[in-house]
């Protein structure tokens, strides 16, 4: 199933990689980490279940809704990426609750500032007719699931 959602989020021109530089970029301040660490813990993120479940269902309402094949008004809702929708930032935040609480509080950090690939995400959502709602919500979500799992595995060095 990984190498599925890993294909998926490709075909969306979302790489593992680039995931992995924004949780680089994200944990070096605090924490000696690679960028081959950081690939591993987005990789480990993406063998999750629950993650994997969110991938899917994320990546296949923003296809439906590039292919109109979604009902009005949703349908327009979701692909102007209506600001009071909510519903992407609330399923993506299911991959952050793998990882408690400060996978919760990167998410909302990454959905603010959107940096590297989510702003990339979100700008072709605004600018092609790519659907990418959802998207870069996941994104979001892995980069910080991935942070927060670093920042866990460190934990017992800082006691």
């Amino acid at each position: 199933m990984k190498e599925i959602i890993i294909s998926m989020l490709k075909e969306r021109g979302i790489e593992i990689k680039k995931i992995a530089q924004l949780v680089y970029e994200l944990q070096k301040p605090y924490i000696d980490v690679t960028l081959e660490d950081a690939i591993i813990n987005v990789e480990k993120v993406l063998e999750k279940r629950e993650v994997q479940n969110t991938i899917l269902t994320g990546l296949q309402i923003d296809i439906l809704a590039e292919e109109g094949l979604i009902k009005e008004p949703l349908l327009s809702i979701i692909r102007r990426d209506d600001s009071l929708y909510g519903i992407d930032e609330i399923l993506a935040l299911s991959i952050t609750n793998v990882y408690g609480s400060i996978g919760f509080t990167n998410f909302g950090y990454l959905d603010k500032v959107k940096p590297g690939i989510i702003g990339e995400i979100d700008k072709a959502g605004k600018t092609t007719e790519k659907v990418h709602t959802f998207a870069d919500d996941i994104v979001s979500g892995i980069a910080a699931a991935a942070c927060a799992r670093i920042a866990h595995a460190n934990e017992k060095d800082h006691k």
